[in-house]
C-alpha cells in the first residue's frame, strides 16, 4: 500500500525476478518521468488516522461525530452491529484542492451470513455536512459527491431482478459513485442503480486481511480503485471523465443499518494533495465550477433549467421576428399608400 508520509511522489512501479541493467535503467526512467508529472503531498487538516487526536467535539477538534459513532484508539465505528443504528463523521475543514486523492482503510464485519447483513457505508465530498438521512446515514438529496459501499441487495430481495439483464445484473457487496446537483434522489430501494456513474463487485466482509479504497480526482477524472484482496495491489473499479466538482465542500463517512446488521469501522482516511501539469488549454477548459455535473450525462435541474430556458428563448425570438414582420409590414403599407395618394395629386 502506500505510504503514510507526509509525502508521496509519483507512481509505483513493481519489478519482480531479476532484471538486466537496462530494464533496470528503463524502470528508474519510467518512476522519474512519473515524479515529474505528479506530486502528492498528504493534507493532515483533512486526514483521519490513528491515534485520531483531533476527533471529537472540542473546539480543536478536525472532524465531527454524529449519531452512534464510537472512537477507538483502533478505528473510528460509524455502526455497531446492532439494528437501526446511524453514523458519521465529517471533516470541520473545507477542501479547496483542485486535485486530489482520498484513501480509505475500512473494515466490515459482523455476525451475519452471505446477504443477511447490511446496508454498508458511504465516502462523501458534499456542500453540506453533518446531515442525517436515509442515504447510509446521510442525506437523499446531497449536492456533491456520494462513494458508497453497499453490502445488501435491496432491488433483488424486493423481487425486482427481473429488471436486469443477466449480464447487467450486480453482485453484491457493491461499490458505486453518484455525483448530484441536490435533484437526483439515491434510491435506497433500487440501491442507487438509477444514477450511478458505474461501479464494481467488492468481496469487503469478513475479511482477515486490511481492505482499502481510492477515490481520485484528477483533472475532472474521477477514478475509484480498491485493494481487497490482500496482495497490495489496485484492482480498478471506476473511471469517469468529466466529473465537475467544486471547491469548497466537505470530506465524511456515514454507514446505517436497519434490520440487518455489521460493524463499520473507518481506520483511516488520508487525503492527498495532487500536483500535476496542464497545458495552457487544459488550464483554459478547467475553469472553477459551482455545481456538481458529469459531462454527457444529464442532471435534472441544471439542464432541464437550461432546456427550459432555451425553449422559451426560441419562443421569443420566432414571436418577436413575426411581430417585426408585421411591424415592417404595416410599415410598407402606409408607405405605399402614402405614394400612391401622392401621385393621384401629381396627376391631377
Amino acid at each position: 500500500m502506500a505510504a503514510a508520509g507526509d509525502r508521496r511522489v509519483g507512481f509505483r512501479v513493481r519489478a519482480g525476478g531479476l532484471c538486466s541493467g537496462v530494464i533496470q535503467l528503463l524502470l528508474v526512467w519510467l518512476c522519474t518521468a512519473a515524479a515529474d508529472q505528479t506530486e502528492e503531498y498528504l493534507k493532515r487538516e483533512h486526514s483521519l488516522s490513528k491515534p485520531y487526536q483531533g476527533v471529537g467535539s472540542s473546539s480543536s477538534s478536525l472532524w465531527d461525530l454524529m449519531g452512534s459513532v464510537l472512537v477507538t484508539p483502533q478505528y473510528v465505528r460509524l455502526t455497531p452491529d446492532l439494528q437501526s443504528k446511524r453514523g458519521a463523521v465529517w471533516n470541520r475543514m473545507p477542501c479547496y484542492l483542485r486535485d486530489w486523492e482520498l484513501q480509505v482503510h475500512f473494515k466490515i464485519h459482523g455476525q451475519g451470513k452471505k446477504n443477511l447483513n447490511g446496508d454498508g457505508f458511504a465516502i462523501w465530498f458534499t456542500k453540506d455536512r453533518m446531515q442525517e438521512g436515509s442515504v447510509f446515514g446521510s442525506k437523499h438529496n446531497f449536492v456533491g459527491l456520494g462513494v458508497f459501499v453497499d453490502t445488501y441487495p435491496n432491488e433483488e430481495k424486493q423481487h425486482e431482478k427481473k429488471r436486469y439483464s443477466a449480464g447487467n445484473q450486480r453482485i453484491f457487496p457493491y461499490v458505486s459513485a453518484m455525483v448530484s446537483n441536490g435533484s437526483l434522489i439515491y434510491d435506497h430501494t433500487r440501491d442507487g442503480h438509477p444514477t450511478e456513474l458505474g461501479g464494481c463487485t467488492a468481496m469487503v466482509r469478513n475479511l482477515n486481511h486490511d481492505t482499502f479504497l481510492v477515490i481520485r480526482y484528477v483533472k475532472r477524472r474521477l477514478t475509484i480503485m480498491v485493494d481487497i484482496d490482500g496482495k497490495q495491489e489496485w484492482r480498478d473499479c471506476l473511471d469517469v471523465p468529466g466529473v465537475r466538482l467544486p471547491r469548497g465542500y466537505y470530506f465524511g463517512a456515514s454507514a446505517a443499518t436497519g434490520d440487518l446488521t455489521d460493524n463499520h469501522d473507518i481506520i483511516s482516511l488520508k487525503l492527498y494533495q495532487i500536483t500535476v501539469e496542464r497545458t495552457p488549454s487544459e488550464e483554459k477548459m478547467d475553469k472553477e465550477v459551482f455545481l456538481p455535473s458529469v459531462d454527457n450525462m444529464k442532471l435534472p435541474g441544471v439542464e432541464d433549467s437550461a432546456e427550459s430556458m432555451s425553449g422559451f428563448a426560441l419562443f421569443l425570438i420566432v414571436f418577436f421576428s413575426l411581430l417585426g414582420v408585421v411591424f415592417a409590414g404595416v410599415i410598407l403599407l402606409i408607405v405605399y399608400n402614402k405614394w400612391q395618394e401622392r401621385n393621384r395629386k401629381h396627376f391631377y
